[in-house]
């Protein structure tokens, strides 16, 4: 991080309430101006960060998200609007953004984070922000940072609860430390499954904004070898303490990483509608498995087992473990996903993707 940038009359204005604290001052808001800061996921998390941080006047900051708006995200993601809606991600966010503070450098990222790209993009930044929603590219940010020696400010939420940690800081605990192996996605209950109050969002993004600008400053009391967790029905929260696990720290390489390349579909068995027809005629019982929302559902012409695809971790033990099996969904995408799941993690066979 640069530390003697020099600050003008007119920021010394806009920045005063926090030059005023004795931790910060005209040396400390140098420091923010000149740091990097890089945010992965520009959703529920992402959008307190990237406010506070912009209007703390943090020299650069990189946004990386791969999704566009959707109506079902404002109800957390309250950097977006009705405007917004069906616009990528990190242009929308920039459009707000710079609105707040158009001396903020960003630097858009328009793709998913993977493990191909994942080290080019990180290594720019003084720091990286986890406001992900998926294990698997949790991990990989985790690896990347002990690569590139980098701290990570990980949150996470689900349903009212929401935790906070600092990883990989001078030395300190990583990802694996607590979690040594990443669960499958398909195997747990994302936020899409199991809802989230759009608030915990706010409160756990408030905070990773604090750690970011701790982290600049040099402050004591970084949450490094501390996990917080906050249950907000109840308001109880607790501190879990934790060291670091060389075994477990040392990385090298980036490796496999559940769920961030699931979609792959060179190895898929695709069916037309007509070959399905005569596969069901030799199997009378035989039915597509339907990953489609109701919202998305149009009629196919044949008989369903609905299975909606954000509530497959919920419906999984209903597959059986042998027989044939045909899974549909609007762009084959959720299928692929499906089926490589099952035949990496399960080893079943005979999965089979309905084209129409």
């Amino acid at each position: 991080m640069k530390c003697k940038i020099s600050i003008n009359d007119r920021e010394k204005t806009k920045y005063s309430r926090q030059i005023c604290l004795e931790e910060i001052g005209i040396d400390g808001q140098s420091c923010i101006k000149g740091a990097s800061v890089i945010v992965v996921g520009a959703g529920a998390l992402g959008s307190p960060v990237l406010q506070y941080l912009t209007a703390a006047g943090v020299g650069d900051l990189g946004i990386v998200d791969n999704d566009w708006v959707d109506e079902t995200n404002l109800q957390r993601q309250v950097l977006y609007g009705v405007k917004d809606i069906g616009k990528p991600k990190p242009l929308a966010a920039r459009e707000r953004l710079r609105n707040l503070n158009p001396e903020v450098r960003f630097h858009m990222h328009y793709i998913r984070l993977e493990r191909e790209n994942a080290i080019d993009l990180l290594k720019n930044y003084d720091i990286i922000v986890d406001c992900t929603d998926n294990f698997g590219t949790r991990y990989l940010i985790n690896d990347a940072s002990v690569i590139l020696n980098k701290p990570v400010v990980y949150g996470a939420i689900h349903r009212f609860s929401g935790q906070l940690v600092v990883l990989n800081y001078m030395g300190g605990p990583t990802l694996r430390c607590i979690y040594p192996v990443p669960p499958h996605p398909l195997e747990v209950q994302s936020c899409d499954e199991a809802g989230v109050i759009g608030s915990i969002a706010g409160t756990i993004g408030s905070m990773q904004a604090t750690e970011v600008l701790k982290i600049i400053l040099g402050l004591d009391g970084i949450l490094s070898g501390k996990l917080f967790f906050i249950e907000s029905v109840n308001f109880f929260p607790q501190v879990f303490s934790f060291g670091r696990n060389p075994r477990n720290s040392e990385i090298k390489v980036l490796g496999e990483y559940p769920g961030t390349c699931l979609g792959g579909d060179e190895n898929i068995c695709d069916l037309s509608l007509a070959e399905f027809r005569i596969m069901s005629e030799k199997l009378p019982g035989l039915k597509v498995i339907d990953l489609r929302d109701e919202k998305d559902k149009k009629d196919i012409g044949l008989k369903t087992i609905s299975m909606p695809f954000h509530l497959i971790s919920q419906k999984l033990h209903h597959l059986k473990s042998d027989g044939l099996k045909v899974f549909y969904c609007n762009n084959g995408i959720k299928s692929a996903i499906v089926i490589n799941y099952l035949r990496r993690e399960r080893g079943l066979d005979e999965l089979y993707r309905l084209v129409i």
